[in-house]
């Protein structure tokens, strides 16, 4: 299989709504009440809070994701297909 790779693992930085900012926030321990730094947007819902906000951003990455596996389980069931096939005149794998 070699298009399919070994893992898809993908991160997804979360974003102040008002900054746009994704490397300045601070917050409690259990990420309940979070705080940006660079602009002091404070998030009472904490880490919830800020993934509600982040929705959009959060499903088009999944979104691209997909696609990305999907394309690539396609190449490899159509290399699978051509290689099982492979010098049998009647049939053509294009």
């Amino acid at each position: 299989m070699k298009h399919i790779k070994d893992n898809y693992n993908f991160s997804i930085s979360l974003r102040c709504i008002v900054c746009g900012r994704d490397d300045c926030f601070e917050s409690n321990e259990d990420k309940s009440y979070i705080k940006c730094t660079n602009c002091g947007k404070e998030y009472f819902g904490g880490r919830e809070e800020l993934i509600e906000y982040n929705n959009e951003q959060i499903q088009e990455s999944i979104d691209q994701k997909k696609k990305e596996i999907t394309s690539d389980v396609k190449k490899e069931i159509h290399d699978m297909i051509k290689k099982a096939f492979a010098g049998n005149k009647n049939i053509k794998i294009k």
